[in-house]
């Protein structure tokens, strides 16, 4: 982090921690939305914390651990298949950082969001567009979000091995659309997405 981010998180009015949130999943069309928490420990600075997207899979799983083992606080949470049909994935999106933000088991004296809407909860709260990049503790979140949602994908991969979860994890590639057509919609799959809902109808 920049000495520019650094001022930037210095303004922030908080007097005790303050826990970096972000979200994986709202694309795909199979699996829960995932998003984590995390409060990072000044006195154990975790070195290389990126975006999730710009790691590999090997160093995402290596800070996976490292976040677990040193952040002050973590948590991740979630929205189900079907709670993700009954709200739409933007409100359920939501749910899933509210949740997270609830089992740090600790109480936040800010909490900074990736992207540009907050849930509506009780925390003093700020919304950083490309915050992933800007803000070491929505790094972590990214980071604990995608390897627990990655490691869900590989499981139902093992469950539904003719869908190819572990190669999109639950992306519209063209891949996963022709194993759909070919093999059909499994519990798994979000019943609300263009995708399924026209393969669904059609049948």
């Amino acid at each position: 982090m920049t000495a520019a981010q650094t001022d930037w998180l210095a303004e922030l009015p908080a007097a005790g921690p303050v826990a970096g949130v972000d979200e994986v999943g709202r694309g795909p069309l199979a699996g829960d939305v995932v998003a984590a928490a995390v409060v990072l420990d000044p006195a154990r600075p975790i070195p290389g914390l990126a975006d999730s997207k710009r790691l590999s899979p090997r160093r995402r799983e290596a800070l996976h651990e490292l976040i677990c083992s040193q952040a002050l606080a973590w948590s991740v949470g979630r929205a189900s298949v079907a709670e993700i049909d009954r709200l739409n994935i933007l409100q359920a999106s939501l749910l899933a950082m509210e949740r997270a933000v609830a089992g740090l088991g600790l109480e936040p004296a800010h909490v900074l969001v990736d992207g540009n809407r907050l849930p509506r909860w009780s925390w003093p709260s700020t919304a950083v567009v490309g915050g992933d990049d800007r803000v070491e503790a929505i790094a972590a979140a990214s980071i604990l979000a995608k390897v627990t949602r990655d490691r869900e994908l590989l499981e139902l991969d093992r469950r539904y091995p003719h869908h190819g979860f572990a190669a999109h994890k639950g992306y519209p590639t063209a891949a996963h659309l022709r194993a759909l057509q070919e093999h059909g919609v499994t519990p798994a799959h979000r019943r609300s997405f263009a995708p399924v809902r026209r393969l669904l109808e059609e049948n």
